[in-house]
């Protein structure tokens, strides 16, 4: 009886203790016992409130951060400061020389055309510094043909520019000069300097009241401000608290630019539209390719397959239809394609365009009403006898639009992949880019790793998963040169490339594709967009 007592009594301690200790210090316990604290996407908290413990992960926070300054010094020592003290001493496109080394009167399809660049200023003095943001293209307009060149930089004022001879015919080449090394470091420089280009305004509603307040990755004020903290990756958003409204009231989201400038009057003048994407080649003459050995065996090209691997250029256009350089794209009857499978694109508007494609191209693909407003709305488009899902969704913070959107359903990529189980017919498409260019650039790349990290994850767990990564499209040459240049866009294209080298994902070069159209549009044509499209269903089927 006595043994039952102190039982008894044993067992009412323990019940005391484990009591007392949910009820004072309930994180702690969980962390004993390994188990998470919330599994929500997007924990909305006030800064003054303690963060929720972040689910475990592979990648540790330090990890990461190594690795962002790792980036960041690879992208620092391609982009050295350059002097600046007068436009005169600047790269002058029209004071250059473009030479073609070893010119012939015809050259053969495969042939490689090299050009010698040599960079001159305003008083035609040799640079004796590279760093020139250089594009070059050939084409043919009546073929409706084009292709991209490679920009060698000798870092002493000199490039070679090579172009891979396609197609028969007239070949025009070109080589702008987008921005002078002096330009590009003053970019550069001025995009990782602050925060505040954009000004956010987020809508918060309770009840019958409307507030309005500022929010941003970085808001310098002593206001009380609302945290909205991705709890897994810890990257944060914040807007000013509303008197007496709680911070889970933010409904809706718009931007505008503020009139905030990190480059002096002096540079400035070097991103007048007239200086920027400037001709170097002025006398080009027009190239003439044949057909030449047509009686030798040119060697099947492999049909394209997932793969991560691209060359410069990665193909060419012909009558307005993408060529792979390295692999052939076989003719894939869309629908078919993508009977079956459900297909996740995630990312930018140049990524929901794919889905405006499919629903105009797939007459039995239809939209599905998700009761959201307003452009930037989550899309979703089934054809329930086809088995066929394709859905779209944007990104997290920062998304720069000045129409007004939801943000109650907004969640970073990353989470989105993590909630995804995959297999073999679930088809990943990733494109991030264009609203990160006004920011820091360790703001793109933290973001990238993130979605690198659950990528991995994904992998691990099924890795059947087709994951693909288009890269951002180039877009107007002049518009917000300071904010939007594809300068900020080539950027955030290398550190992506190096993001993503060591993961099983296919890369649909956008970036070069684009180029080869020569749209200089950041939403392309239909039949740009098409072609785009062509690639992944080759990907995939």
């Amino acid at each position: 009886m006595t043994n039952h007592k102190s039982l008894w009594v044993l067992l009412f301690l323990v019940a005391f203790w484990i009591s007392f200790t949910v009820f004072s210090n309930p994180t702690k316990l969980w962390a004993t016992f390994k188990l998470p604290v919330s599994l929500s996407h997007w924990n909305l908290v006030m800064k003054s409130s303690c963060p929720e413990v972040p689910l475990n992960s592979s990648v540790s926070p330090r990890e990461t951060e190594l690795r962002v300054r790792e980036i960041l010094e690879k992208l620092d020592r391609q982009i050295p400061p350059r002097p600046f003290t007068h436009l005169n001493s600047t790269t002058s496109a029209k004071h250059s020389t473009a030479t073609i080394l070893n010119p012939r009167y015809t050259y053969c399809i495969g042939d490689q055309l090299d050009v010698f660049l040599e960079a001159r200023d305003y008083l035609g003095r040799r640079k004796e510094y590279g760093g020139d943001f250089l594009r070059a293209r050939m084409f043919t307009p009546a073929l409706k043909a084009g292709a991209t060149g490679k920009v060698t930089d000798f870092n002493n004022g000199t490039y070679l520019v090579s172009f891979t001879l396609f197609w028969e015919g007239p070949v025009s080449l070109s080589i702008l000069l987008i921005h002078p090394s002096e330009g590009v470091s003053a970019l550069w420089r001025a995009r990782n300097q602050g925060y505040d280009r954009i000004i956010f305004t987020g809508q918060f509603v309770s009840g019958t009241s409307q507030v309005h307040t500022d929010c941003a990755f970085v808001l310098n004020t002593s206001a009380e401000l609302c945290q909205y903290l991705d709890a897994q990756d810890q990257e944060a958003f914040y807007c000013v608290k509303p008197p007496n409204i709680p911070c889970a009231a933010l409904t809706h989201m718009h931007s505008k630019n503020k009139k905030v400038s990190y480059l002096n009057k002096k540079e400035r003048s070097l991103f007048e539209k007239s200086n920027i994407g400037v001709e170097m080649m002025t006398k080009s003459p027009v190239i003439n390719v044949y057909k030449c050995n047509t009686e030798a065996a040119v060697p099947a090209k492999e049909k394209c397959k997932l793969s991560k691997v691209s060359t410069v250029p990665s193909g060419h256009v012909w009558k307005n239809t993408w060529n792979p350089a390295s692999c052939s794209l076989a003719p894939i009857k869309m629908k078919e394609c993508l009977r079956g499978k459900f297909i996740h694109l995630m990312g930018d508007s140049t990524i929901r365009q794919w889905i405006e494609y499919f629903k105009s191209n797939i007459n039995t693909l239809k939209s599905v009403d998700l009761h959201e407003t307003g452009k930037l709305q989550h899309q979703l488009a089934v054809d329930l006898d086809g088995n066929i899902n394709i859905e779209w969704q944007k990104h997290g913070y920062p998304l720069i639009g000045s129409l007004v959107y939801s943000v109650k359903e907004m969640e970073n990529i990353a989470r989105k992949i993590d909630r995804t189980g995959g297999e073999k017919n679930t088809i990943i498409v990733i494109s991030v880019g264009q609203h990160f260019r006004p920011y820091p650039i360790d703001v793109f790349i933290r973001r990238a790793l993130n979605i690198h990290n659950a990528l991995q994850r994904l992998l691990l767990r099924s890795p059947d998963t087709v994951v693909i990564i288009k890269t951002e499209n180039i877009r107007e040459i002049s518009s917000d040169v300071e904010r939007l240049s594809d300068f900020h866009g080539y950027t955030q294209y290398l550190a992506l490339k190096d993001i993503f080298q060591d993961l099983n994902v296919g890369v649909i070069d956008a970036w070069d594709i684009t180029m080869a159209y020569g749209t200089n549009d950041v939403h392309p044509p239909q039949h740009v967009v098409g072609n785009q499209i062509n690639v992944f269903l080759n990907y995939i089927c």
